[in-house]
């Protein structure tokens, strides 16, 4: 019980910074088409799942990340068809409202939460070096957090969710985490250490297809502001990557 604690106290901090970010909802001004936004959203989304999750999930081979990739990417596509036909119409790809990106960065913080709740378990009873990269791991993905929550609350907000609403998906997004450090501190061992790379590619796949189902597609709409703010998100993620290591 302790560990599990334990794991769970160190998303604490990826959380409030995944809230802060979709906080960032609040200060948004209405733009026609909302384009920038949107690239944004999709150039941290595309970055997240090269270096958040295809890259860690193809050290350890190629077959996981290549098969759950598409298999993400699948499941994204029949959940909606899925939901469409409950709904009494068929779902159409890119009309989701910006839901499917709260989905996709949900998916995608499991696996980051199971992450820290294995570095948790991996230190054992010790709690000098092993913390203290518990720690680090936990600063870094917060830092990272930071402009996937407004990856969330801004496109949802775009697509007339209101604000509150927005906020209350980008926050719920990061309460996935606590969950996967808890699972992952309960877990720890060779099974759990097999399925990671695929349920980091599972993830991966389901942020790539939502990414371009949705802020990309919208960004491409707006022109040549759009795609420069898709590269905007994309090199912001990745910095923040490559210099926390």
């Amino acid at each position: 019980m302790h560990q599990i604690l334990a794991a769970v106290s160190m998303t604490i901090f990826p959380c409030l910074c995944t809230a802060l970010g979709a906080g960032t909802v609040f200060l948004a001004r209405p733009a026609p088409g909302g384009g920038a936004g949107q690239g944004l959203a999709g150039g941290v989304m595309l970055a997240a799942c090269v270096f958040n999750l295809l890259l860690p999930a193809a050290e350890n081979g190629w077959l996981a990340p290549a098969a759950g990739l598409v298999a993400g990417a699948a499941l994204l596509l029949l959940a909606e068809r899925l939901a469409g036909a409950l709904e009494g119409g068929e779902e159409r790809p890119g009309r989701t409202g910006g839901w499917g990106a709260a989905l996709a960065i949900g998916l995608h913080n499991l696996p980051q939460g199971m992450v820290v709740g294995l570095a948790v378990a991996g230190g054992g009873d010790h709690t000098g070096a092993a913390a203290a990269g518990a720690l680090a791991l936990s600063v870094g993905i917060g830092l990272q957090n930071l402009p996937e929550g407004a990856a969330v609350s801004l496109p949802i907000w775009r697509a007339g969710g209101g604000r509150w609403r927005a906020f209350g998906a980008g926050v719920a997004s990061g309460l996935v985490e606590p969950f996967g450090a808890a699972l992952a501190a309960v877990l720890a061992g060779g099974m759990l250490a097999g399925l990671m790379p695929w349920l980091l590619a599972l993830a991966a796949g389901v942020m790539l297809a939502a990414a371009m189902q949705e802020p990309l597609a919208a960004a491409v709409q707006q022109g040549a502001p759009g795609v420069l703010a898709v590269a905007v998100g994309f090199g912001l993620l990745m910095a923040l990557n490559l210099a926390l290591g």
